[in-house]
């Protein structure tokens, strides 16, 4: 039921996906900075959610600044829609900071890195929406319009769901991203240092995956909603790729559900991969797009979690 509601809802909000405010469009022609430049739109999104979950604040202004030959120019605001900072209330609350501190330093830290590497081609930080988690979670079956929006700065479970978005597709991203990068790069070095951030956002997607279905055998399925809430979640993300040419199957966007062990054979549900090779999933940058987009639909431009587009020739879904 869950499934069907996310299919139904996500043609509802490709409706509003895209406002039209971007004009560059995604180019055959790209060098290595238009890679890392990506990269760098994604980790300027999940820095602003983790920071804002661990202090309330996000990025300083020193981290969102154009550079000086970079063709994008403005750096874009951030919308929260929330009451921001994760309140810690569990019986551990000192150990839910910890994480919470740590991913948001580490993200915080790919914003610097990646603004390093790129120096004066760095794009700004584009304009950020996390109040989109409100009706993503409408299209995702999740919460009906009537209900209060889905916040996930309200509790440790929630932050958990609001991860769960992020970490699957950053992990993805660099993955899909790593064969965009030239001879050159790969000599100069920007795959090593590619596959030193994956492996980061891995630990981060393996312990987001591993505390919800934890806490779901503590505490079972039904008392426990946030495992079926984040399968709910993945059903949408793979929604929003069926169709597109870049979908890897025909049942579009690359997904492991999260399921409670039974026995020795169950699959496991702490990594996100082909199950047959143990090979972890990629997505294609269009794919990406269509996921923070919030649209199956070809050709837009901007719209969910980047209200006015990426920073990027990488800014139109292809296909």
């Amino acid at each position: 039921m869950a499934g069907a509601g996310a299919i139904a809802a996500s043609t509802a909000i490709a409706g509003c996906a895209s406002n039209g405010t971007t004009t560059t469009t995604t180019s055959s022609t790209y060098g290595d900075t238009d890679v890392l430049n990506f990269a760098l739109n994604l980790e300027y999104l999940e820095a602003e959610f983790y920071l804002r979950a661990a202090t309330g604040s996000g990025l300083a202004a020193a981290d969102t600044t154009a550079g000086s030959a970079s063709p994008y120019q403005t750096v874009g605001s951030v919308t929260v829609g929330y009451a921001a900072q994760v309140p810690v209330t569990s019986t551990s609350p000192s150990t839910q900071q910890a994480i919470i501190n740590e991913i948001a330093y580490e993200e915080q830290q790919h914003v610097r890195f990646l603004r390093s590497a790129l120096g004066s081609a760095a794009v700004p930080r584009p304009a950020i929406d996390l109040s989109f988690f409100g009706p993503l979670a409408v299209a995702a079956g999740i919460f009906t319009s009537s209900q209060p929006a889905f916040n996930p700065f309200a509790s440790f479970d929630a932050f958990l769901i609001g991860s769960f978005i992020f970490e699957d597709v950053g992990v993805t991203a660099y993955s899909g991203a790593a064969p965009l990068i030239s001879a050159a790069g790969v000599k100069a070095g920007y795959l090593t240092a590619a596959a030193g951030i994956l492996a980061v956002e891995a630990y981060h997607a393996a312990y987001v995956r591993t505390s919800i279905t934890g806490r779901a055998i503590g505490q079972t399925t039904t008392a426990y909603p946030y495992l079926g809430i984040a399968n709910q979640v993945a059903a949408l993300r793979a929604t929003l790729t069926v169709g597109n040419s870049a979908a890897p199957s025909t049942s579009g966007s690359v997904e492991t559900n999260l399921v409670l062990p039974t026995t020795t054979a169950t699959p496991s549900a702490i990594v996100a991969c082909d199950p047959t090779a143990a090979v972890g999933f990629a997505r294609t940058v269009n794919q990406v797009l269509h996921i923070v987009y919030g649209s199956p639909t070809v050709g837009v431009k901007s719209g969910g979690f980047f209200p006015s587009g990426v920073n990027s020739i990488f800014a139109t879904t292809t296909a």
